[in-house]
């Protein structure tokens, strides 16, 4: 260890905060959060154990002593909904596992994991004790069910409205010919091969708000609830036309469709759920990718945006944006697109590295608050590299694959670093997770 990062760290332990696993672990960041009404919780892999454990954590906090009413995270809206239905004991569903079972698209370990059953099952048992106010909802951001949200769409208004249903039937008979294949569409669109579903689906969406008063006649929540519901669903096929569409122009084209209609669908979520003139007050599950400031890395050169900085934005003041990091451990994730979980380790934080400097404050677990502490700030506004591990890790090529440069005191205004960290337990783990990953010089040799 250098002269120089051994001075860094020493600073940083001086303020950092040791998590031990006991009840006030978190008291210092509820105080950091304040009167927020949108806390972002991000996670540096999209696969690892200790991310979601200590995010459940932290919302339970929030929810039982801050009245945050909607966790809002990075999964598709019909999918994310039917969970919503369990934890607030409505639906079929009988345990969690069968609530999660509407996740089946790549990477389906993101939510059809040990962790978020239970916290579900929390969720489910806390809104069943409730004896007044709103039960806590669980709601999905993103934007890739394509086609199930045309199939929910259709049959929200076969129920309600058999006319609208014959005319909405008509617009996206023009998804028929992709076989429910969202990419092929993109592409034959993309290229000119096939004429765009773009004024049938914008055109739903128009008719659908036009029709609001009528589907929500009455005031019952039930209805407004359903209304908002098949009103979401359409809109999110509106704008996963659009990118899906775009996604061949290039990833900054495509990256920004994607978080606008995430930050879009957690304004359209907040209005919703402000009541009776009290604010809806939401946790935001996300990758640090999405949910730290985009103004603060790499991106802003690309002309890419994110959810935490469009939140920032649009609520100033009222947003606290906490990202997490490891050093070492184990994570699951796949070695190609659409390939199975595997169980891989997770190489130590590169020289240079906010995750280097991080492992030499010498605490197992700790969370340091970036906006408060002058000289903390001002040692973690340097720019450095930061690791991102999404649902493929690469380490063979990890320096061009997960590694970017960042200024984290501008990124977030908290940080929680686990030092070791484990990967997750997919419900639906092969042979192949479960025997992990063969040594690094495999097959090379010793």
């Amino acid at each position: 260890m250098t002269a120089a990062i051994d001075t860094s760290a020493a600073l940083l332990a001086a303020a950092a905060h040791p998590l031990e696993g006991g009840p006030g672990d978190y008291d210092a960041l509820l105080k950091l959060v304040g009167d927020a009404r949108f806390v972002l919780l991000g996670e540096a892999t999209h696969g690892t154990h200790e991310f979601y454990e200590e995010r459940s954590r932290i919302t339970q906090r929030l929810i039982r002593e801050k009245g945050f009413t909607a966790v809002a995270v990075e999964a598709d809206w019909p999918d994310a909904y039917r969970v919503n239905r369990y934890v607030r004991g409505e639906g079929d569903d009988a345990d969690a596992n069968a609530a999660l079972s509407g996740f089946e698209r790549f990477p389906a370990w993101m939510w059809r994991n040990a962790d978020v059953v239970h916290f579900a099952d929390w969720l489910r048992a806390h809104n069943a004790g409730l004896r007044a106010g709103p039960k806590v909802g669980f709601y999905g951001l993103d934007l890739y069910s394509l086609f199930t949200s045309v199939r929910e769409v259709l049959n929200y208004l076969e129920r309600v409205d058999p006319v609208a249903f014959d005319a909405a039937r008509r617009r996206y008979a023009c998804f028929d010919h992709y076989d429910e294949d969202s990419q092929h569409y993109g592409y034959a669109t993309g290229i000119g091969m096939s004429e765009s579903c773009q004024q049938g689906v914008l055109a739903q969406l128009q008719e659908l708000q036009q029709r609001a008063f009528d589907y929500m006649q009455g005031g019952d929540v039930s209805r407004a609830d359903a209304f908002f519901y098949a009103q979401q669903n359409a809109r999110l096929v509106k704008n996963d036309e659009e990118y899906y569409r775009t996604m061949f122009r290039g990833r900054v084209s495509s990256w920004n469709l994607r978080d606008s209609h995430m930050a879009e669908t957690l304004d359209a979520l907040a209005r919703h759920l402000s009541r009776e003139g009290e604010p809806a007050k939401i946790v935001i599950w996300e990758h640090n990718s999405h949910i730290g400031d985009a103004r603060a890395t790499y991106m802003r050169e690309m002309g890419e945006f994110n959810v935490g900085e469009l939140a920032r934005k649009a609520y100033p003041g009222q947003t606290c944006l906490i990202g997490f990091s490891t050093f070492d451990g184990h994570v699951t994730a796949a070695s190609e697109w659409d390939g199975p979980a595997e169980r891989k380790r997770v190489r130590p934080g590169m020289a240079g590295s906010y995750e280097e400097l991080l492992h030499h404050v010498g605490l197992a677990r700790f969370y340091l608050n970036l906006r408060d502490d002058s000289s903390v700030r001002r040692l973690l506004l340097e720019q450095r590299l930061e690791r991102a591990i999404g649902v493929l890790y690469l380490p063979r090529t990890e320096r061009q694959s997960h590694y970017f440069h960042a200024s984290l005191a501008e990124q977030f205004d908290a940080i929680i670093h686990i030092d070791r960290t484990e990967a997750l337990l997919p419900l639906d783990a092969t042979s192949g997770w479960h025997s992990g990953e063969p040594p690094e010089t495999y097959p090379e040799g010793i």
